[in-house]
């Protein structure tokens, strides 16, 4: 080559190179930049809409609805204080809660997404506070992951891939769901993060990152996480079909089964939490089985707009100007066909998926859920994202394109103008959005045949995040109000839990007896304010726990899994409860004020938790009311079970004189009202809610009780309903446990060990229910699975042992940690055998 030539060359790739390394540095600001202008926009709209419709923290009125108030934020108060080392138990047993439960299923269920830690940072007083920022906090990072996603799929101007960021974080899904179910938020951050693991799988890099990504998304909350899996594998399969660096059927292969290999690892990563949350679901207390009726395609069509609530149909609002553009791919002839084709055909199918029960069941993993059917909602959001994102990176679509997008806009709004799910709010704020929408393209058109005139791409921008803002504000207002006129609601953290707390913090004597803190709103009670009382409400609620309780004449929601409080004396003796609060409100509870109240502390002597019960059963009433049942576990009979005559509303019995009139009816919703006394009310919805045995008052010195019910619709009641307690029986049983019961009992985070009196023989009973998990020793022994009576730990014993001793591990704790330790070393020779490569 001549040397004028070899200078020419030279400069040449001179050139190419810095031409290349300005690229790349643009394609990395590009992606920091869209990242974090899809969060910080996220969270500007997130708190307008929640200013805007006056919710807490920036309003009067409570965002507690449903097992927001119910669920999320107790176990967030209780999450805080035992990181902060504040309670009796540890993270394999809750003390607090339902007598005693498997709190290791409960983190992997509400509490192990890295950002439920953010709770510690806020006094005990700001859980609400808290519990906002951190869903807030999952919003944004949604956001920021999806804009990340999109310019790795394929670059283009960060500012619409952060737009669209936000509208995938704003979704219906979220504003109608996830909001108010913050874990299920772990997965709208986990779809574009599988996403991008399935890249690096198919362009074969970072092979333990990845696995890595997939192991925190399924221990953050791997329910929604098998969902966002499912979705990325979508993803993934379109990405290797019409992807150019992957044209090659070997190259596809080689991809996919990289994606599989890190996905395994992942989940085996994970193991030691999922596996126990699984075997905890299947101890669980079950929910009715559901039947999957498809919503009607109107009202599917109608949850694409704005302003529109159902737990009915899927939410799949995610702003008209992003669902514009996603409906603009199939005819956008800038987009290679095969693209068009595969992201048309994804979403499409996943659609039609939602509709069809077998994929129904597929994406709920073979179960169809209670409560929401359209869980998996937001993977069919971020497709349609990401079909909005390849029909605009290269470019504003040519007006063919975008006019046929707007013509399939407009066909989908005007079909579903009937649908119930349609807002007053909706069509107005549909309207608006478009509009803008239209001007910002014809401004981007506009800047397309100006290349001097800058600044019209610059309002185009400006307009399209203005209709993305407003229809997201005034459908987070809408959304939020329509939700609590319709659902039930508690209400906001304040005076009357504080003053609860405070009394159970004083009369709290762990392990000598417990304190039930009685009824404070909301809802897991123990959780918020205190004590180790039955109030507990789980999707992992031991089956053995509920049923035990319920036969005992206490109630429940939730299907049962939510059992509550039961003010008796004879169940405080079965439960060694020697402390009860009793909470009068002394003003309304409303949605827009913090609750007051008075609380009381009531203490009286309850046998230890650990008593003895002698060989074989006592001669009790042999009945199946939870009158009998509370007998044969008490060992003694203390109820009159008189027969009662019923006439009409009315129902009359004979009792001794000065005895406690109790009125069982679970399945009764209506009042009772012993003869001069107040009506009580009671509240049997069966299947979902089972009403607590309540007293009615005393017997008259003429031993004649009368019940007047006041019933609401038939009334339904079990063969012996009343139930009058002697006083001076219970004092002797009472007694009695005591002096044959244990002599001093000490309890660590997840064991129990008691000291019996010389010569115990029988049986020794813990007032805990006998969920899986418990091993038992008496004496020197070796530890075995504890043994139940009527429900409660039992340890057999033959006179020579004097302590009993328990300790609880939760189920699969060892089986998942094999798996996990396995998956570990699977990780490792991954990542040696890739160095390996590398280096040659």
């Amino acid at each position: 080559m001549p040397p004028a030539a070899e200078v020419v060359y030279a400069e040449d790739e001179t050139v190419r190179d810095a031409a290349e390394r300005h690229r790349g540095g643009e394609r990395r600001r590009s992606a920091l930049r869209g990242p974090a202008a899809a969060a910080l926009l996220t969270a500007v709209l997130l708190c307008l809409a929640t200013r805007l419709s006056r919710t807490y923290p920036f309003g009067p009125v409570t965002r507690n609805v449903v097992d927001l108030g119910q669920q999320y934020l107790p176990y967030h108060a209780y999450w805080r204080a035992l990181l902060l080392g504040e309670t009796h138990g540890d993270a394999f047993l809750n003390w607090n809660s339902g007598f005693g439960a498997n709190f290791l299923g409960d983190i992997g269920t509400y509490l192990s997404s890295p950002f439920d830690l953010l709770v510690v940072f806020f006094p005990a007083d700001r859980v609400e506070l808290a519990l906002y920022v951190i869903t807030a906090a999952k919003i944004t990072a949604a956001a920021a992951a999806m804009a990340l996603l999109l310019l790795r799929l394929r670059p283009g101007p960060w500012p619409v891939a952060a737009v669209l960021g936000t509208a995938y974080a704003l979704s219906g899904w979220t504003l109608d769901y996830g909001a108010t179910v913050p874990m299920w938020l772990d997965g709208l951050v986990a779809f574009p993060l599988l996403c991008l693991v399935g890249e690096w799988a198919r362009t074969g890099r970072r092979p333990v990152l990845g696995p890595l990504v997939v192991a925190l998304a399924w221990i953050a909350n791997f329910y929604t996480a098998y969902m966002a899996t499912l979705g990325a594998a979508v993803v993934l399969a379109v990405r290797l079909l019409t992807a150019e660096e992957t044209a090659g059927a070997r190259q596809r292969l080689a991809g996919a089964l990289r994606a599989a290999r890190g996905v395994l690892i992942g989940i085996g990563l994970a193991a030691p939490l999922v596996v126990v949350v699984f075997l905890a679901t299947k101890v669980a207390d079950p929910t009715p089985e559901t039947t999957f009726a498809p919503a009607p395609w109107t009202d599917v069509l109608a949850r694409f707009l704005p302003a529109t609530a159902s737990v009915a149909s899927p939410a799949l609002y995610i702003g008209t100007p992003a669902l514009a553009l996603a409906l603009t791919l199939p005819f956008n002839r800038a987009v290679a066909p095969r693209v068009r084709a595969g992201w048309t055909a994804a979403v499409v199918l996943v659609t039609l998926s939602l509709q069809w029960e077998p994929t129904h069941l597929l994406w709920h993993a073979g179960a169809s859920p209670n409560g929401i059917p359209y869980r998996q909602t937001f993977v069919l959001c971020g497709l349609l994202l990401i079909a909005a994102w390849f029909s605009a990176a290269r470019g504003v679509p040519r007006p063919v394109a975008l006019l046929a997008g707007v013509a399939l806009l407009g066909a989908l709004a005007w079909a579903a103008r009937g649908s119930v799910d349609i807002d007053r709010w909706t069509f107005p704020a549909f309207g608006a959005a478009a509009l803008l929408a239209v001007v910002a393209v014809l401004l981007a058109l506009a800047g397309d045949r100006r290349r001097h005139a800058r600044v019209l791409p610059v309002l185009a921008v400006v307009l399209l995040v203005a209709a993305q803002a407003g229809e997201v504000a005034v459908t987070g207002k809408r959304i939020e109000e329509q939700r609590r006129s319709e659902v039930s609601w508690s209400p906001r953290i304040g005076p009357w839990h504080a003053t609860a707390a405070a009394e159970a913090a004083r009369a709290d004597d762990w392990p000598r007896h417990r304190t039930d803190p009685g009824e404070v709103p909301g809802g897991n009670d123990v959780l918020l304010v205190g004590g180790q009382g039955a109030d507990y409400y789980s999707s992992l609620t031991a089956d053995v726990t509920s049923r035990t309780l319920a036969s005992l004449g206490f109630g429940y929601y939730a299907k049962g899994r939510h059992p509550v409080s039961l003010d008796n004396p004879v169940a405080d003796a079965l439960f060694s409860i020697g402390t009860r609060l009793r909470s009068e409100p002394t003003e309304p509870v409303r949605q827009d004020a913090v609750p007051r109240a008075t609380v009381t502390a009531t203490t009286t002597p309850v046998p230890p938790l650990v008593t003895v019960r002698p060989p074989g059963r006592p001669a009790t009433h042999p009945g199946d009311s939870a009158f009998a049942r509370q007998e044969r576990l008490l060992g003694a009979d203390v109820y009159e079970l008189p027969a009662p005559r019923r006439t009409g509303r009315t129902l009359t019995a004979g009792c001794p004189a000065g005895s406690q009139v109790w009125f069982w009816a679970p399945e009764y919703k209506g009042t009772a009202a012993l003869a001069g006394e107040r009506p009580v009310e009671f509240d049997g919805k069966p299947p979902s809610v089972r009403a607590p045995m309540q007293a009615l008052g005393t017997v008259p010195d003429s031993g004649e009780v009368r019940i007047d019910l006041g019933p609401e619709g038939k009334v339904r009641l079990p063969r012996e309903p009343i139930g009058c307690l002697v006083g001076p029986r219970l004092d002797s049983a009472v007694r009695h446990l005591t002096a044959t019961g244990a002599t001093r009992v000490r309890t660590t985070g997840h064991t129990v060990t008691a000291e019996l009196p010389p010569g115990s023989k029988g049986v020794a009973v813990l007032a805990v229910p006998r969920i899986s998990g418990w091993r038992c020793a008496a004496g020197d022994a070796d530890a075995r699975p504890a043994r139940a009576y009527e429900g409660l730990l039992a340890v057999p014993l033959d006179g020579r042992a004097t302590t009993v001793s328990c300790s609880f591990r939760p189920p699969g704790l060892g089986r998942g940690g094999a798996v996990g330790a396995a998956a570990l070393l699977a990780l490792a020779v991954t990542g040696f055998l890739h160095r390996g490569r590398a280096r040659r």
